[in-house]
């Protein structure tokens, strides 16, 4: 006798509001443009799948001359590479949450990450919200020294709205 389970996946389309947020010793500021797949059930992680894009031309350091740098081929050269993109390869429980594994794609460079992340239900709505560097130098951007300024932070937050 044998016995099978069978997993619904909550799909989740990203809503409005969503933030994405860096800061490096050179720079900060937000990305403005997203979009994506997300298949997500906290009972189930391992069963998740995130497909993101980020839209590089949507960069916002607050400085106009400040992003025209950051698009130019000095940084992530938007024109040649117009996406940063991260496809989830797993999903597992962490202490605090989740922990999110994958590839980022950026400035035509692919290298695995880990993502930790919450999933938070509060008043009927649902986000994503995580906390993680990014080492530029993996990604060929800007001159790097091998210190701690070749890392940037970055903070998302990702409000969605479950897809019928």
């Amino acid at each position: 006798m044998s016995s099978f389970c069978f997993v619904l996946m909550m799909e989740w389309r990203i809503a409005e509001g969503y933030q994405i947020r860096f800061d490096g010793k050179y720079a900060h500021g937000t990305f403005g443009k997203m979009e994506g797949k997300i298949r997500f059930d906290p009972a189930y992680p391992e069963e998740s799948r995130f497909e993101v894009s980020v839209d590089v031309a949507s960069i916002d350091t607050g400085i106009e001359l400040k992003n025209k740098h950051a698009r130019s081929e000095k940084w992530f050269d938007a024109e040649k590479y117009p996406h940063i993109t991260f496809s989830s390869k797993s999903v597992n429980r962490a202490d605090t949450g989740f922990v999110v594994r994958g590839d980022l794609a950026l400035h035509g460079i692919v290298k695995e990450i880990a993502i930790p992340f919450a999933f938070r239900k509060a008043d009927g709505k649902h986000s994503f919200y995580g906390k993680f560097k990014v080492n530029r130098g993996d990604f060929g951007i800007g001159k790097v020294n091998g210190k701690e300024s070749d890392s940037t932070a970055v903070e998302v937050t990702v409000p969605v709205l479950g897809l019928e």
